[in-house]
């Protein structure tokens, strides 16, 4: 009896530590307080509010402004014009030579930064100015599309996979995008979106999560029927 209450409390915290580890991709990301916000000076103040004939004057300036100096979180005046959504903002520093692929203190770029946003605008303007869709980000090892995937951000996942996201990476929870659009998903109609995206793209149908879990096995498991349709035609062909 005491093996079996032991067992049982081992399961219960098994499943405690599950969903805390799942919560946390979703909320990892930290954008500017509005403190943070108010007490920001020179470019950062500047690419937070959209101030493009400041930004230029700065840009302008003998030596020029530090295009990557960085505020208490590691963010970068184009990180935070990314969360602002100030895109002409964004093409001026990325015109200015501002690195469009740095991180912040959590390892997020604005790739991912306008991903989990579901900002679909400015995370256009960011592809088309060159920045990659395929940094390993975040202290989850993972990607924009394995983050976007996991919100069920279906338009986000379009542009990711035209823009070579890796279909395929897998991060340190053991997840690729195919399996955070089930195991974190809802399976409501953005998430089978989602899902049917990558594998019309022709995401790996049989890498499995630590358990050995294909995506269809989990599908089935939470009973999410259109996901399951979806993955079984595919794996049929």
């Amino acid at each position: 009896m005491h093996l079996l209450s032991l067992s049982k409390a081992a399961s219960t915290l098994a499943c405690a530590a599950a969903l805390w580890a799942m919560a946390l991709p979703s909320t990892a990301q930290v954008p500017p307080s509005a403190t943070e916000a108010k007490a920001y000076q020179g470019l950062h103040r500047a690419a937070w509010r959209g101030d493009l004939p400041e930004l230029r004057r700065l840009l302008a300036q003998p030596g020029g402004a530090s295009l990557e100096s960085r505020d208490a979180y590691g963010r970068t005046p184009l990180h935070v014009a990314t969360y602002a959504r100030q895109r002409e903002a964004i093409r001026l520093l990325a015109q200015a030579g501002a690195s469009l692929n740095a991180f912040e203190n959590d390892r997020y770029d604005a790739v991912t930064i306008a991903s989990v946003a579901d900002d679909t605008k400015t995370l256009a303007v960011l592809l088309e100015l060159g920045a990659s869709a395929g940094q390993t980000t975040s202290r989850y090892d993972g990607t924009a599309l394995i983050a976007a995937a996991h919100l069920g951000h279906d338009e986000i996942v379009r542009q990711l996979i035209a823009a070579k996201a890796p279909l395929d990476h897998v991060n340190n929870l053991h997840w690729t995008a195919l399996i955070e659009s089930i195991v974190l998903g809802d399976g409501g109609p953005r998430h089978q979106r989602t899902l049917a995206q990558l594998v019309d793209a022709g995401a790996n149908l049989q890498l499995a999560d630590r358990e050995g879990r294909t995506p269809l096995q989990l599908a089935s498991a939470r009973g999410y029927t259109e996901m399951v349709n979806k993955l079984k035609a595919a794996g049929a062909r």
